[in-house]
């Protein structure tokens, strides 16, 4: 009997400890505010101290966190925030979308050096094989003649090759335009193309994307080497066959320029009706705030059904 008495007095007086215990809680955290995620405690001293909130209530809000992380309310959310000492912003309510796997950027037909250098060491042996060295009594014909026999032929008139006429020219010879980099044949054509324009700005000495009859045999020298050109990009040079990416499209540096596809990025664009500082990051005082006008508004939802009700 007595041991009974003796346990409900220490409960009792428990429960007097702690009822002391959060009224002086509740005097010394009266006029204290914790951010988002924290609550005020009253340390040994008996000072306010803001710590992180210990436990959520279990109300199911789903939001989806600045991290990709979705938590179960806001409280879950911000009390990470508290404890692992990262910067979580509500980034939308609702779950994180799954983010969808970026569909490599394919790289643009282009013309390599190596490749203008194959089409031109072709050209450069078919001609060759037409060279016919002097006989006794009938004059031979030298490279620089067979050359010209050829710029007349596809020149229209005006003494200058441009690129149409320069392929027709190429494609004289069947064996000088297979080139086969690409898998598909319409990659293969406009390959041909480009290595012609690549061939003409080889020795196009005026810029005009045309070549003179000495600009042509410029070109088409057997001892001339064509210089290597390098691609600049932010105060670096790049070899020809350098990668990089711009937004959603690959640029590759092909013959000293840098050639990117040209797809549109879908993804920068900001869908309709949503706002373009979604996800932004919010300081305390502003998430603060709009905890405020969301609770003011929830207030104001409340006691309009209240009131429908009444009626």
């Amino acid at each position: 009997m007595l041991r009974s008495v003796a346990v409900l007095l220490a409960l009792a007086a428990a429960l007097c400890s702690a009822e002391e215990q959060q009224q002086s809680k509740s005097k010394v955290c009266a006029n204290v505010f914790c951010g988002a995620g924290r609550e005020c405690a009253v340390t040994e001293k008996g000072e306010p101290s803001c710590l992180c909130i210990e436990s959520c209530k279990p109300h199911k809000r789903s939001v989806c966190g600045s991290n990709g992380k979705t938590y179960r309310n806001h409280c879950e959310l911000h009390r990470d925030a508290c404890l692992t000492g990262l910067k979580i912003q509500v980034a939308h309510d609702g779950h994180c979308k799954e983010k969808k796997a970026e569909k490599a950027a394919a790289n643009p037909v282009v013309c390599y050096a190596a490749d203008r250098n194959e089409l031109r060491h072709r050209l450069i042996q078919w001609l060759q094989t037409e060279i016919v060295p002097d006989g006794w009594f009938v004059k031979g014909s030298n490279f620089s003649e067979i050359l010209l026999k050829y710029f007349k032929i596809y020149d229209n008139g005006d003494s200058q090759l441009d690129s149409s006429e320069l392929l027709k020219f190429i494609q004289h010879n069947d064996s000088v335009v297979k080139l086969q980099s690409y898998a598909d044949q319409e990659s293969n054509k406009l390959l041909r193309s480009l290595c012609v324009d690549a061939l003409i700005e080889l020795s196009d000495e005026n810029a005009d994307w045309k070549l003179s009859f000495d600009e042509f045999l410029n070109c088409l020298k057997p001892d001339f080497n064509p210089p290597e050109k390098k691609c600049a990009l932010e105060d670096e040079t790049f070899e020809d066959g350098a990668e990089t990416q711009v937004e959603c499209n690959r640029c590759v540096c092909a013959c000293g320029n840098w050639v990117c596809t040209a797809m549109i990025c879908t993804d920068k664009h900001v869908a309709a009706g949503e706002s373009a500082d979604v996800g932004a990051e919010m300081t305390e005082e502003e998430w603060n705030l709009r905890v405020a006008e969301l609770n003011k508004h929830q207030d104001t939802m409340e006691k309009m059904k209240t009131s429908t009700k009444e009626i």
